[in-house]
């Protein structure tokens, strides 16, 4: 899923915080915070108040696991798209120096104008 280079859209689901794979609540360091986690089928997306995370669940058993760390301060700019009547999916892209641009589409009716405030909290500082 999250193979940056391949410019593609990445289409998650809102979980709750508590269901963050357990390895990457061992990536974290001390004062560090889960914001809010994501999914695919396999893989997640986890935003803390330090980077996002993603893990990228590979093979066919899923035994290896991909962890990819991007720190707010890598991000140059990023936009957010809210839901509209029919279309319930907002979208957040980020752009990252070295990387380009990464898309998310987070289905249902997640907040995105509140996420989009945390998320300047800390790209912001």
């Amino acid at each position: 899923m999250i193979d940056f280079n391949s410019n593609s859209i990445f289409k998650l689901s809102p979980i709750p915080v508590e269901h963050a794979l357990d390895p990457i609540r061992k990536f974290l360091i001390p004062g560090e915070e889960i914001l809010a986690v994501f999914k695919t089928i396999r893989d997640q997306v986890v935003f803390t108040n330090k980077r996002i995370i993603a893990a990228n669940v590979q093979g066919m058993m899923g035994a290896k696991v991909d962890y990819t760390s991007i720190p707010y301060s890598k991000i140059q700019t990023f936009s957010v798209e809210t839901s509209g009547v029919l279309d319930r999916d907002c979208e957040l892209e980020i752009y990252i120096s070295a990387v380009g641009k990464v898309r998310f589409e987070i289905r249902g009716g997640f907040d995105i104008v509140t996420f989009n405030r945390t998320i300047s909290e800390y790209v912001l500082r």
